[in-house]
């Protein structure tokens, strides 16, 4: 993140008198965002290591890990090579990555993917699926209600993957293939993104571009209700054609709809805090009340499953094979998840638990000591302070929702402690891969390789509303995050609005509702759904499954900015 005192955040840091020293006698390495001499050669350049890594993984069909190495192995070489960026730093920004990756988002993925597993081994989870066949048999409604509305409501409570895994894990378990379990997660965990983690992205964007939160909040609000309606439909064409859409429109007016709806009205009345929560929970509730008395007339299922084992299995549930009881205890784990990361989310949770401990290190050689090119953006030095907020990250509210979970279930210590250990070594390849994509990201943004990428994108003159959206997107697809992407571009957005007389509201709340649409290829999220659905080594089909969706809804929405900028300007808060 950047430090400046005129903008961005500035991170809080415990006293370290050898980051004082290396920061008091030191000389900083300024940032060179042209270093060939040549803009395209430098922007090319510049986007090896993503060429790299997503060619491999997709076209060329190597493993994930195998993919990742050679994405950071060239990420390095670009930076140090052709960027000049001091080799010590580079190995700081990589180790720093690596440490992200594994906490907090790895330890996201591994408890999440160990509640699932424990559900699994005690047979609860069976209880589980019956009950949701029992609501619909019909694939498309399954989908609509794990991976979009339940997960619209994880987005909102947690964020950082947890939507993906949690949401991918219940629909393999419901008897998806893993492909379309791990794709239509991707696909769900979208709209939602920008107010996820109790509206963290758009809040990031309001302290870094100074802009304020309440007109950033509704202008998104403006944006994404119609890609919360749109989302959901195209993710059932996918599934199932225009057949398929056709036969199931009323669950996703009423799935879809009732999210949009609330979530333009809060984002707009009530700020970006509770929008997904609140959107997710009112349609997770409608859409169960409409199911009771609306089913689709014909039940759809995937190939290789018909309509008599739908039949069947939606005879199999409710008091002919499970109690009310039953189906209660089994959905407790959930229940117990939900309000444990709801509860992690809050901000006093948060503050007491970091209050009891919160240690920070400084990075050595890199913390202050990487500064931006002032030719080019705000001068700013880079902060590197590695947070290892332990009780107060998301994926520990998850552990405690495991512990008690299997305190529910009358799982013993010792086989809770095996099962932990088994998840983490069927995971072991997945948290690696993770630790990779997460040190390009890192070794991207303090060498300025990311930097380079951006200001390409300002170059586009009156089509640049259409560009920032984009903008967005390219930087979740680098950095995992839409928190991420508004603090590493949100200034550069307001900057350019400015200087092209555009209304900077309207342009920097592009980069985070473009950028949501950069989150289904990410390569964090493409991880997090394959580990979740046992897909390890299958990465790539992952990637070529969504990303032609990703780029598509990510057009529409500059489309979207576009017409908002000359056309429908009244739209715009001023």
């Amino acid at each position: 993140m950047l430090v400046s005192d005129v903008q961005c955040l500035r991170s809080g840091t415990l006293f370290n008198p050898f980051a004082v020293s290396i920061d008091s006698h030191a000389m900083p390495w300024t940032q060179n965002y042209n270093p060939t001499g040549s803009a395209l050669l430098s922007t090319l350049l510049a986007a090896a290591s993503i060429v790299v890594l997503l060619g491999t993984l997709g076209i060329v069909g190597w493993s994930a890990p195998r993919a990742a190495l050679a994405g950071l192995i060239t990420a390095l070489g670009v930076a140090i090579g052709v960027y000049g960026m001091p080799w010590a730093s580079a190995a700081a920004a990589t180790g720093f990555g690596v440490c992200f990756g594994l906490f907090p988002i790895g330890w996201i993925v591994l408890v999440a993917v160990f509640l699932y597993v424990l559900t699994v081994e005690t047979g609860e989870f069976e209880k589980v699926k019956a009950s949701v066949v029992a609501l619909s048999p019909d694939r498309r409604v399954q989908a609509l209600l794990i991976a979009y509305c339940f997960g619209a409501f994880l987005e909102g409570a947690a964020g950082f993957g947890t939507p993906v895994a949690i949401s991918a894990a219940l629909m393999i378990g419901a008897g998806f293939p893993p492909l379309y379990a791990g794709g239509l997660a991707l696909f769900a965990n979208t709209a939602p993104v920008a107010f996820g983690a109790l509206g963290t992205p758009v809040i990031t964007l309001a302290n870094v571009t100074k802009l304020p939160v309440e007109d950033l909040s509704a202008m998104a609000g403006r944006q994404l209700p119609f890609f919360s309606l749109l989302v959901p439909a195209w993710m059932i064409w996918t599934m199932s054609g225009w057949r398929g859409l056709v036969g199931v429109w009323p669950a996703v007016v009423v799935g879809g709809g009732s999210f949009a709806a609330v979530q333009a009205l809060v984002a707009n009345y009530l700020g970006p805090t509770l929008v997904d929560v609140a959107g997710g929970l009112v349609s997770l509730l409608l859409l169960a009340i409409v199911l009771q008395f609306w089913q689709p007339r014909e039940v759809w299922q995937f190939a290789g499953e018909t309509q008599q084992r739908a039949a069947e299995m939606g005879a199999a549930v409710g008091a002919t094979r499970f109690t009310r009881r039953e189906i209660a205890s089994a959905w407790t784990p959930w229940i117990i998840l939900s309000v444990c990361v709801f509860a992690w989310g809050t901000t006093p949770v948060k503050e007491f638990l970091n209050g009891i401990s919160e240690p920070r290190w400084e990075v050595p050689q890199l913390h202050h000591l990487v500064q931006t090119d002032a030719t080019a953006i705000a001068s700013a030095r880079y902060d590197a302070v590695l947070k290892i907020n332990w009780l107060s990250a998301t994926g520990t509210g998850i552990f405690v929702a495991a512990l008690l979970s299997a305190a529910w279930m009358k799982i013993s210590p010792y086989r809770f402690v095996r099962s932990f250990f088994r998840t983490l070594h069927r995971l072991r390849g997945s948290l690696f891969t993770i630790a990779c994509m997460l040190a390009i990201a890192y070794v991207t943004k303090y060498s300025g390789i990311d930097v380079t990428l951006g200001l390409a994108f300002t170059q586009t003159g009156v089509l640049y509303p259409f560009f920032a959206a984009l903008l967005g997107w390219l930087g979740v697809a680098l950095t995992g995050s839409d928190t991420s992407s508004n603090a590493l571009f949100g200034n550069l957005q307001r900057v350019t609005a400015e200087k092209l007389g555009l209304n900077p509201i309207l342009i920097c709340a592009a980069n985070s509702t473009g950028g949501v649409m950069g989150k289904m290829i990410d390569a964090q999220s493409i991880v997090v759904a394959s580990a979740a659905t046992g897909q390890h080594g299958d990465e790539g089909k992952l990637l070529r499954f969504v990303i032609w969706h990703s780029l598509a809804l990510a057009a529409l929405m500059g489309l979207l900015t576009l017409a908002q900028a000359y056309w429908l300007t009244w739209m715009v808060p001023k």
